[in-house]
């Protein structure tokens, strides 16, 4: 992708790093004699200017770069940036809290500290909370085709834009203005699996600006891309069971996990405590057979302690990739006022629907009611033996294990964003200014099925009125009953009014000293209603969110070109917010050229993320993670399938008096153009946070757990029922729950290398390529008890990155070739591998992932770099025509074998999406009238 800066980079052929581009009168006098240059904001900065190398590096994704990328959303395009890491949200991630979104996270610092704006200001958060408590905008609600370009700002920028942009700044800048008509169609298709995508776009203006004196354009947008089945993909990535390679076998059925198939598995047994039929007790020596004969889709099994059961893969049905369906249109009018003013309103409304499809639900659960020991009495209330139980003769009760497959589990998530922006900017005595209000909505609807209902369960146990042998004869009725829908409506508001200004003051030696302004009023707000308020669902997590606030900012900048050879910037913010009070934040920046083939840089900024709403409002929210008990507590219990890996509730509440995060940041780089066809940059940046605000770890609570000592304070944990095999041995912990905490501090560093070259190897015939590169030194949180934890190069933070990890290096490589009508890309995407350390769950080398003797698996716990290659191209047909294709992961690379990630099955789909898609093909044709 290249690195560029707007649309003058194509007029002036100027040289380009990090963003920046860089001018040189030899440049000009060369290749635009005639032209003036004109002026440009760059994100991080108030000013007009137009050498546009700021002291900050900013990565800008023009329309050429999303042309010859062939990606088609702006999900894809932002978070390819090599800068992106821990803490990105994917949408394949369906299993998450912020199902349904998209989410970028510079440096790793997770999705609330990278700030997203559209035209240089804010849009509204996505309605649920990254793990309940993160707040974020969704990139799949944002346009793409409307977009003019994209600025990826990697610094701190806290002075001029206030919260959360710790980590940096994204820009998505709409196309200013339209005339005549274009469409597109498109339709793409993958090698393996039935997955396809559909693509339209149609974009129609009029009015030209100087001449008409206004314009007006609406531009429209669809896609809809087919869900991608577990199932369709190959070993490893289509089941949970790893025995054939020495792994766990955690196929579903399986009564010693607690899981059944849909053919249902029941052991002989008794009440452990008289009338409650949550608390099944086999009977001594008693083993399982299955419920019903074992049918397609299974295969008949007996464990090591002799239960039969019906082994099934039930995630075969599961999605890698959920069915997503996106449409909008964007439509934006500008008037000129006058020689000097220009008024402009913009209005968009845009849907993205994700549906997601679950795991067929199972009625054994440990939250928020334990059925782990559910049992089915041998008579019914009526007195006739109860016919789900082929124990009732004998006047035993079956403990059972069983997935409801005759219920469909969906989950459906529809964002639907309206925004309005209209303003006025122009020139006015001396100041260039730019106002404009915003009124910014999203509405969520989450449907979810599927879920069992503990009363309705209990009721159809106790009554008999849901047949567990015929599930085929079940009625509507009853199956609502026992698993009724579940759906609430969320909502979140942004509304904001800003003015900004900026004038030359007096002239300095080597240019004028430019002063900036601005003012801003907000009013924020998210409502997040509970799906499980009477906690009456089964396996669904709590997560509930409420509050508003108002925003009142000021803000200044201060450009001083001392000499020709140095510039320095300054600037500072002052926020107030209702809940937690006032902070101010300064910046201050330089830029040196001794000599025009060398720019040197740096940045010194300081910054706050506000406390979101689910942090310190009225929330509480309760996720799970895979989790493995350590060696020494799976040995207490004979390794058996109680003791292998299973889902962990982590439940946290909202803190009144929480404080919001702050952190201070320097970069410091140079750029080098040695040549007008080659230049190379290098930025390192560091960045320390305090008062870091996250769940608490519960490395330390989980290890007192098992030494039988206190747990820290604040810290409670709820036990799961007896091991059936070992029942007086330590049960394993279901549930760990803590307030929301200010960690001690979280700091990180690291280096952004760009190398850009372009070259006229022939006539007609130009070649280019672009190499930009991260690599992270350290990324370490301090605990208040002085501890530390490393997470660069391993699968931490493993709670809240979804257990993607953070990975040292990111890069990719584009290289592309124009001749005449055609352009032909090969763009490579690289993230290193990293150890199966999670330091938040357990200390290093603890490996997150056993085999069932105890030992890492595999054996190195560790897991390989991921590269894949794309191939685009297009060629033009005259004035009108333009037909274009691409290749996705040119090789069929599969993804690196990753058994510890939560998100999906064995692999990891926040760096890895596209080796579990496999070869991609897309062909559009677009015509502009």
């Amino acid at each position: 992708m290249r690195i560029t800066t707007s649309r003058l980079v194509y007029r002036f052929s100027l040289s380009t790093i990090c963003g920046a581009v860089l001018v040189t009168p030899a440049t000009l006098a060369a290749e635009a004699p005639s032209e003036q240059l004109q002026e440009v904001v760059v994100t991080g900065s108030l000013m007009r200017r137009e050498d546009i190398v700021t002291p900050s590096p900013v990565t800008v994704i023009t329309a050429e770069d999303i042309q010859n990328s062939g990606l088609t959303t702006v999900t894809d395009l932002v978070r390819a940036v090599s800068a992106d890491n821990s803490g990105t949200i994917p949408t394949a991630f369906g299993l998450g809290f912020a199902a349904g979104s998209s989410g970028v996270a510079l440096r790793g610092l997770t999705v609330n500290s990278t700030l997203v704006l559209i035209d240089g200001r804010r849009a509204t958060a996505y309605a649920l909370a990254d793990d309940g408590e993160r707040s974020f905008v969704d990139l799949n609600s944002l346009p793409l085709d409307a977009v003019d370009h994209i600025e990826v700002l990697r610094d701190g920028a806290s002075s001029l834009y206030g919260a959360d942009a710790i980590a940096g700044v994204v820009n998505i800048i709409l196309r200013p203005t339209f005339q005549g008509a274009s469409t597109s169609g498109e339709v793409g298709f993958a090698a393996h699996g039935a997955a396809a995508s559909r693509r339209f776009t149609a974009a129609f203006g009029a009015g030209d600006i100087k001449a008409d004196r206004f314009n007006a354009y609406i531009d429209l947008e669809y896609q809809k891309d087919d869900r991608l089945l577990v199932g369709s993909r190959g070993f490893p990535f289509n089941t949970n069971d790893l025995s054939s390679i020495g792994g766990n076998n955690l196929i579903y059925g399986q009564p010693a996990q607690s899981t059944g198939s849909v053919y249902g598995s029941v052991t002989p047994g008794t009440l452990g405590t008289p009338g409650d039929l949550t608390s099944g007790v086999p009977l001594a020596g008693a083993v399982s057979q299955p419920l019903r004969p074992c049918g397609p889709s299974s295969t008949a099994a007996t464990d090591a302690s002799g239960n039969a059961y019906c082994a099934q893969n039930l995630l075969a049905n599961t999605d890698d990739q959920p069915k997503q369906e996106r449409y909008g249109a964007l439509a934006k009018f500008t008037l000129q006022l006058t020689d000097s003013a220009q008024a402009y309103l913009t209005a968009s409304y845009y849907q993205n629907t994700v549906v997601i499809d679950n795991l067929l639900r199972q009625i054994q659960n440990s939250t928020p009611h334990n059925t782990n020991t559910l049992a089915l009495p041998p008579t019914l209330p009526n007195g006739a033996l109860n016919p789900n139980n082929p124990f009732a003769a004998a006047g035993e009760y079956a403990l059972i294990n069983y997935a409801l497959g005759d219920i469909p589990s969906p989950q459906t998530e529809r964002n639907r964003v309206s925004r309005l922006v209209t303003g006025v900017k122009g020139k006015a005595a001396d100041w260039d200014y730019d106002s404009a209000l915003v009124i910014n909505h999203s509405s969520l609807s989450t449907i979810l099925s599927g879920f069992p209902s503990f009363s309705g369960l209990l009721n159809a146990v106790t009554n008999g009125t849901y047949s567990f042998i015929a599930p085929s004869t079940n009625s509507a009725a009853a199956r609502a009953a026992i698993a009724p829908t579940v759906e609430k409506t969320s909502a979140t508001d942004l509304d904001s009014i800003d003015v900004r200004a900026t004038r030359p003051l007096l002239d300095l030696p080597g240019g004028a000293l430019q002063l900036g302004v601005g003012a801003e009023g907000r009013y924020e707000s998210q409502f997040d209603p509970d799906l499980n308020a009477a906690l009456d669902i089964l396996g669904l997590g709590v997560s509930q969110t409420e509050g508003s606030r108002t925003i009142y900012a000021a803000y200044a900048e201060l450009d001083a070109p001392i000499i020709k050879a140095l510039e320095v910037d300054l600037s500072g913010r002052y926020d107030h917010y209702g809940d937690f009070g006032g902070k101010f934040v300064p910046k201050a920046g330089f830029k040196f050229t001794p000599v025009q083939q060398l720019i040197v840089r740096g940045t010194y900024s300081e910054g706050f993320r506000a406390p979101s709403f689910a942090e310190n409002g009225s929330s509480s929210s309760e996720g799970f993670i895979n989790y493995t008990p350590p060696p020494s507590f799976q040995a207490a219990h004979g390794s058996d399938g109680y003791v292998q890996q299973y889902s962990l509730a982590q439940f946290s509440v909202s803190n009144p008096k929480i404080k919001p995060e702050t952190s201070h940041s320097y970069t410091f780089g140079v750029v080098i153009q040695p040549i007008r066809q080659l230049s190379l940059s290098a930025d390192y940046y560091y960045i320390k946070k305090r008062d870091v605000i996250a769940q608490s770890t519960p490395a330390a609570a989980l290890a007192a757990y098992y030494a039988g000592q206190p747990l820290p304070a604040g810290f409670t944990i709820t036990p799961d029922a007896a091991d059936p095999n070992f029942p007086t041995a330590l049960a394993r912990p279901v549930v760990v729950a803590s307030p929301y905490l200010n960690e001690n501090s979280l700091s990180t560093d690291g280096l952004d290398l760009e190398l850009r070259a372009h070259l006229e190897i022939a006539p007609r015939v130009r070649y280019s390529t672009d190499l930009e590169a991260t690599k992270i030194f350290s990324w370490k949180l301090a605990l208040p008890d002085g501890t530390t934890q490393q997470y660069v190069g391993t699968q931490g933070p493993y709670i809240l990155s979804s257990g993607a990890g953070t990975p040292r290096y990111r890069g990719r490589w584009t290289n592309t070739v124009n001749f005449g009508p055609a352009t032909v890309s090969a763009i490579a995407y690289y993230v290193s591998g990293f150890y199966m350390y999670g330091a938040d769950v357990a200390p290093p080398p603890a490996c997150l992932y056993n085999d069932p003797a105890g030992n890492p698996f595999p054996g190195n716990c560790h897991v390989a770099s991921f590269m894949d290659v794309d191939l685009t191209g297009d060629y033009k047909f005259g004035d009108h025509l333009l037909v274009s294709g691409a290749i996705e992961n040119v090789a069929d690379r599969k993804p690196p074998f990753n058994p510890a990630n939560y998100a999906t099955v064995n692999y990891n789909p926040t760096y890895a999406q596209t080796g579990i898609i496999g070869r991609f093909f897309r062909v559009t044709m677009s015509y502009r009238f």
